[in-house]
């Protein structure tokens, strides 16, 4: 089995990444959890691209490779999204994490949040918080949790139900 690389991300990893959505989006649909990211392709909304745009904006972008091919993406940043309650401490949050459909199951995901426990430690942050979207059968929920995250408070935006967990890092 091929070594996962991360590296750093950039606007050049825009259509990518706007893919990866597109098929989560269709395989969250076919699995009854539409609810999660909605059924229309990121790539048909224009407030979503602009999302993504924003994403590979961001300075704390990584990407997962295999054999050089993107396998999943990790945003960190040390500021959080105003419906998640705020901690008063510093915190590297988990903004995304996704995996590309064609990699499900290779442990991306998994070594991405490896890679941001190990970032937080090297900016000396000890709280790492992630929220998912909290419906559908729970399954995101239990993989943070199975990931040694503990689950917190849930908040509601409009009717989507998000869960956040947080890890301790040391």
């Amino acid at each position: 089995m091929s070594e996962i690389q991360i590296r750093q991300g950039g606007p050049g990893d825009h259509d990518t990444l706007l893919q990866m959505f597109d098929d989560a989006v269709a395989w969250l649909s076919t699995r009854g959890s539409a609810a999660q990211w909605g059924t229309v392709p990121w790539s048909k909304l224009s407030s979503r691209i602009h999302q993504v745009r924003l994403m590979v904006e961001n300075p704390g972008i990584r990407v997962a490779e295999i054999d050089g091919e993107p396998a999943g993406v990790l945003v960190v940043d040390e500021e959080t999204f105003g419906h998640v309650p705020q901690v008063d401490e510093r915190e590297l949050y988990l903004r995304l994490l996704i995996t590309s459909r064609k990699f499900a199951g290779r442990g991306v995901g998994a070594r991405l949040i490896s890679y941001a426990l190990e970032e937080a430690s090297r900016r000396g942050i000890s709280l790492v918080r992630v929220d998912c979207w909290a419906g559908g059968d729970g399954d995101l929920v239990r993989y943070y949790e199975s990931q040694g995250f503990k689950s917190t408070v849930q908040f509601d935006v409009l009717g989507w139900v998000g869960q956040v967990l947080e890890q301790r890092v040391g």
